[in-house]
């Protein structure tokens, strides 16, 4: 059996190694000290926001999001549909509800005027929601600018999950960056990543200050043990965060890595009937943090399950697109804004192994096999 070719493994080198190093020849190995401090400075200038504080997962991030803006028992909080889970539990673990909204299909992110829409209807019985929760999925900005402003007309926070888009770019400007709060992932199959962490951002500094606190057990300032509210225990560690900042002065080169991964398959399936590729939206940069296609079986011949599981068959992982959550078992109570644009991604999208240290050798197994799964079914049909 050929070697494992993953999704999206880890990619690590020497500055990481030595940060790490230096962590431990300080001591310095508990949830503070100067690999964090440096971390959340050289993180916050490299996305473009005053204030940043690192956390220990992405979800912990989005968890004390909603909490600091206001999200509690009882509300209601517009999400989209097409994510993956830790984009919705916390609204619940806040005792909180969700509302699905629909994908679009030029970036394949929230659609903004079903959010309008939304808003507008609220509005006029009362029920507006506690915030909106905007998901930047696979690398690629959603259409922020109607979203903020049809939620700054009605007074509605948007946080911005951008766990999946490190790197990537809307006009110009870094997604995470433009909503009240923003939060980012370093998960094992990041674009950057700590092995676990995650990062809140917001231009408001007395709300990043609360979050830290929360973060930190909500710990009062006294020189014992004092709580008026309650905490949690959501700190990046000195040790996670030498890795981050090894792994921050390379993004861009693991961006361009990613986009090259694109390129190479975008060539190489040029000529194959049904299958196509996630587009890049004209409002700013995809890193292709992962590189993801629809097949359409009719024209294809074989749908997304065979190719996967012809993939899988060759030691090569790869994924369906994000189930819907308005599908999910867990979730399926809730209420929806639409969601067929989601449910036909989620049927016939895959997402192709995307690392940033794939070979070209990798990259030519893939390509091999899925041509392959096509040659069958020409074969077998005779078209």
């Amino acid at each position: 059996m050929s070697s494992r070719i993953y999704l999206s493994s880890p990619h690590m080198g020497a500055l990481e190694r030595g940060y790490v190093e230096d962590a431990f020849a300080s001591n310095w190995i508990a949830p503070l000290g100067p690999h964090v401090d440096a971390f959340q400075e050289e993180f916050a200038r490299c996305v473009g926001t005053p204030h940043a504080l690192a956390l220990s997962s992405g979800t912990a991030a989005l968890h004390l999001a909603l909490q600091l803006v206001g999200v509690g028992p009882g509300d209601e909080v517009l999400v989209s549909t097409l994510t993956f889970s830790a984009s919705v539990n916390p609204i619940r673990y806040l005792g909180a509800s969700p509302v699905f909204i629909d994908s679009e299909r030029t970036s394949w992110n929230m659609d903004p005027a079903l959010v309008e829409e939304e808003l507008a209807k609220r509005a006029r019985t009362g029920r507006l929601p506690r915030a909106v929760i905007v998901v930047h999925l696979y690398g690629q900005s959603a259409d922020l600018d109607p979203i903020l402003a049809a939620c700054d007309r009605y007074g509605v926070p948007v946080v911005e999950d951008a766990a999946e888009a490190l790197g990537s770019t809307y006009k110009g400007k870094a997604p995470g960056t433009l909503g009240r709060v923003g939060i980012y992932s370093f998960n094992g199959n990041k674009i950057l990543t700590t092995s676990g962490g995650g990062m809140l951002v917001s231009p408001d500094g007395q709300l990043v200050q609360h979050a830290l606190k929360l973060a930190t057990q909500a710990r009062d300032t006294a020189p014992h043990y004092q709580h008026s509210e309650v905490g949690y225990n959501y700190r990046l560690s000195n040790v996670l965060a030498a890795i981050g900042r090894g792994q921050l002065h390379v993004l861009e080169d693991r961006v361009a890595a990613r986009r090259a991964n694109h390129v190479f398959y975008a060539n190489a399936f040029e000529d194959l009937p049904g299958l196509t590729f996630m587009p890049e939206a004209p409002w700013g940069r995809h890193t292709r943090w992962l590189t993801t296609v629809t097949i359409d079986p009719e024209a294809f011949g074989a749908d997304r399950e065979a190719v996967r599981t012809a993939l899988e068959r060759e030691n090569i992982e790869a994924r369906p697109v994000w189930k819907p959550m308005h599908l999910q078992p867990v979730f399926a109570s809730f209420e929806r804004r639409r969601g067929s644009v989601a449910e036909s991604l989620f049927d016939q999208g895959l997402c192709l192994p995307s690392g940033s240290n794939l070979t070209h050798h990798d990259l030519t197994r893939v390509v091999e096999v899925v041509r392959a799964v096509h040659r069958r079914t020409v074969r077998r049909t005779g078209s």
